[in-house]
């Protein structure tokens, strides 16, 4: 399987996929396949060559990297040439695929910066013909049922099955046909930012008709450029290791990383300079939901948001889940960081992974802001295993994308989402379009994994647990959480000298006011920061 790195160039990032030993490949993995699954792909195709495939500016992790204004082909060549240096590639054979073909060519000739020193395009023949017969995708902004992502499967889906040439025809020669597995990965890193994604096609599109005046060389296929490759590995050294990658110079932005645990690799969302605080998410989607929660506390801590191992862009590994599990990712995570203490906080499910590792380990934990854990009836949560969870498998159609769509837009019309009924209609509203994509997004990278860290958080014992905290503790909620009611029995439960009080808003929230918002981040503030002058008090009694 490849590796996910990022790079840090600029202003922004860039996310790369490696596989494979040998000399270095620098790989464009094309507008219809993932960069992971050519990495992949190719890992078995080319032995002896060290791949990189790029996430191509506006998809995937490197979305941020074809902001507003990015217009013309070098603009968007730009960046994979500053990320190839950034990573410390030498000038090395440039794989193109399809659609690629123009950023390849921008790359060969641009007058400074990294540069190829071999490119080879393949499947520029059938990118040739989506030209011909003038395909672009349809407008993919976010819609309020959820289409766009249907739309933009069937985009996908048409453009690997049919002629390129003639759309009332099955292609009948060309690479295997991609399973539902494999249209999903890049269905989710054209979705990514789907307007820059629409962007990118077609200004490829339109600038194919430079690439046969340019005479690059060209491989029909993989049998031929495997062959035409062959000739070009002599003499190269053996491609280097990635370098660490790096913050932004402006501490308190946002960026991404991944941490290297025995458990599997994590990925990170960071910001701040400070005391380390581990950021726990809710499930099932990833850590994304929390950026207003690491926008607020960035000037004061180092904020540390993990994708739970099964969620989000982290590993997917096969095993029973429950919250010690979780726990001892966690803390494996602050291990891989050479964390020794830290500060938590964690948001339902996250607040039991934050209670579980501070019980079990409060010598690492200074402080703990538990928000909303669940603490529900027995029956209830029984019913919530019993019909929260229906699998969610991606379908050669693409059916399970309405499905997590109806799913994710249904948890903020119902509680529990699968009781359609007038007694669990919610007070929250449905977010826009645009945040609802996102949050879909997030249950996607999840996948058929996305229910084991959901599902531990029913299973946990949290009545159990709470009585052992050992380290100074918040307990709080947002009016509009529907764990909220839970606050009276932690209460009860929790030791003398624990905080339980309710907070203003839920700051994860969509469409929570600006001014609660932000009363909510000081009041996690004013907390963490402990006494007076900031220092850590004694333990709970």
């Amino acid at each position: 399987m490849s590796t996910p790195h990022y790079v840090t160039i600029a202003n922004t990032q860039m996310r790369v996929w490696r596989s494979g030993s040998g000399p270095d490949l620098l790989v464009l993995p094309g507008l219809i396949e993932a960069a992971s699954v050519c990495a992949d792909r190719l890992a078995f195709d080319l032995p002896g060559w060290t791949v990189t495939a790029v996430d191509l500016p506006g998809t995937g992790g490197s979305a941020g990297a074809a902001e507003t204004g990015t217009e013309d082909i070098a603009g968007l060549a730009r960046p994979i040439a500053e990320a190839a240096a950034a990573l410390g590639l030498p000038s090395c054979p440039l794989l193109a695929f399809d659609l690629a073909a123009p950023l390849a060519l921008a790359m060969r000739d641009a007058a400074t910066g990294w540069r190829p020193d071999r490119v080879l395009l393949v499947d520029a023949a059938m990118a040739e013909g989506w030209m011909e017969r003038g395909l672009r995708p349809t407008p993919l902004a976010a819609r309020a049922d959820g289409t766009h992502l249907a739309v933009l499967w069937a985009h996908l889906r048409d453009a690997h099955v049919l002629e390129p040439r003639d759309p009332r025809h099955p292609a009948s020669a060309g690479a295997p046909l991609p399973g539902p597995m494999a249209l999903d990965a890049m269905l989710r890193i054209a979705a990514a930012a789907p307007d820059r994604y629409e962007t990118l096609w077609n200004l490829c599109l339109d600038a194919m008709p430079r690439i046969a005046a340019a005479g690059l060389p060209r491989a029909d296929g993989m049998a031929a450029a495997i062959e035409a490759l062959s000739a070009m590995t002599s003499g190269r050294p053996d491609a280097k290791p990635l370098p660490p990658t790096r913050p932004f110079a402006d501490p308190a932005r946002v960026w991404h990383d991944y941490a290297d645990t025995p458990r599997g690799r994590v990925h990170l969302r960071r910001a701040g300079r400070g005391r380390p605080l581990l950021a726990f998410q809710s499930a099932p989607g990833s850590s994304a939901p929390l950026l207003p929660l690491l926008h607020g506390l960035s000037a004061e801590w180092e904020v540390i948001a993990p994708d739970y191992l099964g969620n989000g862009e982290s590993d997917k590994p096969e095993r029973a889940v429950d919250i010690g599990v979780l726990a001892d990712d966690m803390l494996a995570v602050a291990d891989a960081l050479g964390l020794d203490g830290f500060d938590l906080w964690g948001t339902h499910t996250g607040a039991l992974v934050a209670l579980d590792l501070t019980v079990r380990h409060p010598e690492r934990v200074g402080r703990a802001v538990l928000e909303a854990p669940v603490l529900i009836p027995p029956d209830f949560s029984a019913d919530i295993l019993d019909h929260y969870f229906p699998p969610l498998v991606a379908d050669r159609w693409g059916l399970h994308l309405l499905q997590a769509w109806n799913m994710r837009r249904d948890m903020f019309l119902f509680w529990p989402w699968y009781r359609q009924e007038r007694a669990a209609a919610r007070a929250i509203g449905v977010p826009d379009a645009t945040v609802l994509h996102d949050w879909t997004m997030g249950l996607l990278a999840s996948g058929a994994h996305f229910d084991r860290s959901y599902r531990a958080a029913f299973r946990y014992d949290t009545r159990a647990a709470l009585p052992r905290l050992t380290r100074p503790a918040l307990i709080c909620a947002g009016p509009a959480d529907m764990l909220v009611e839970g606050l009276v029995e932690a209460e009860r439960l929790a030791p003398a000298g624990t905080e339980v009080t309710p907070t203003p808003a839920t700051v994860w929230y969509p469409g929570q006011g600006a001014d609660a918002v932000q009363a909510t981040i000081d009041r996690y503030a004013t907390f963490l920061r402990g006494g007076p002058d900031g220092e850590i008090p004694h333990p709970v009694a």
